[in-house]
């Protein structure tokens, strides 16, 4: 057997959230990702297959399902398989476990825009969904803003109290406006279809960094939120097209195509990034199949240097 298989406990032991951020930083500079995706529908049920091409860092394949009624059953909402792929001959490098990727490529794409866009001083985060995703967060914001005090929203307020209990400083609430006006940092991962967060609620200096929304048809924040901030992207190709947060109000002219300043290609330009204080900061989180590709290969060769 010419390739590792990297399994959730045995990986993740390696991992380093503020080393993936800088991982991701470096990937970057690299030649622009090619990437391919489908989606598949049934009803509220997704297949989403991704393939990505990066030179120099080498290919990955990615397929998921998203089962909403999954977690009813007692079952995981999303599954799936990774494969990575080396760039100079295409073999197989890696077999890496899906929700190892996922955890680490989900929320370390926030965490790498709230280190370029929050507020160094932030000190009130809030996560909107006690989901798996919500769970990530916390630990990943709690890295990179360890005096931060977290608190914690779901529309299951049992579930936001499981959660807070779970990690220190960390409190939930049943009220979202008061919450979300408080806080330095909105961090939000729900299945809403619906607008969560208005406009209206959120404060001068605020970063607010969206990731639940996956397809065309759903919104995690209304058109005044969009409007009050200065948007950024994870990728343009795979977010303006492909995912409601971006196309509704696109599409509505609520806002324009030069609202979305920047994604993280623009990194080395310097317009990836908060000009001032008092500005608000929005973040779309897409976590398209280049990300895949390069949260796998931090992992490999975390894996190839223990």
């Amino acid at each position: 057997m010419n390739f590792e298989i990297i399994g959730f406990d045995e990986g993740e032991a390696l991992l380093n959230w503020n080393a993936l951020c800088d991982a991701l930083v470096e990937s970057h500079k690299l030649p622009k990702a090619e990437i391919a995706d489908t989606f598949l529908y049934r009803g509220k049920d997704t297949l989403l297959s991704r393939a990505a091409w990066i030179d120099g860092l080498g290919l990955a394949t990615k397929a998921a399902t998203i089962f909403p009624n999954n977690p009813a059953a007692n079952l995981p909402m999303v599954n799936g398989a990774v494969n990575l792929f080396s760039d100079k001959n295409g073999q197989l490098d890696a077999l890496i476990d899906f929700h190892l990727v996922t955890k680490w490529k989900t929320a370390g794409d926030s965490l790498m825009a709230a280190k370029q866009l929050a507020r160094p001083d932030s000190r009130n985060i809030l996560i909107v969904g006690a989901g798996t995703v919500g769970h990530a967060l916390r630990t990943a914001y709690g890295a990179a803003f360890p005096d931060a005090q977290f608190s914690v929203w779901n529309r299951s307020p049992d579930a936001a109290t499981k959660m807070a209990q779970e990690f220190p400083d960390t409190t939930a609430t049943t009220d979202l406006e008061g919450a979300v006006r408080a806080a330095d940092i909105v961090t939000s991962a729900t299945m809403s279809a619906d607008p969560l967060i208005k406009g209206e609620w959120l404060q001068p200096g605020q970063h607010i960094d969206l990731i639940g929304a996956y397809r065309p048809d759903m919104r995690e924040v209304d058109d005044a939120a969009l409007q009050r901030a200065r948007i950024f992207v994870d990728s343009f190709d795979t977010t303006i097209s492909h995912i409601g947060e971006m196309m509704i109000p696109l599409a509505s002219g609520a806002i324009t195509r030069s609202d979305v300043i920047a994604d993280y290609y623009n990194l080395t330009s310097g317009t990836f990034k908060r000009n001032d204080d008092t500005e608000i900061t929005l973040f779309k989180n897409g976590g398209g199949a280049h990300l895949d590709l390069m949260v796998s290969r931090y992992i490999l060769d975390a894996w190839r240097a223990r």
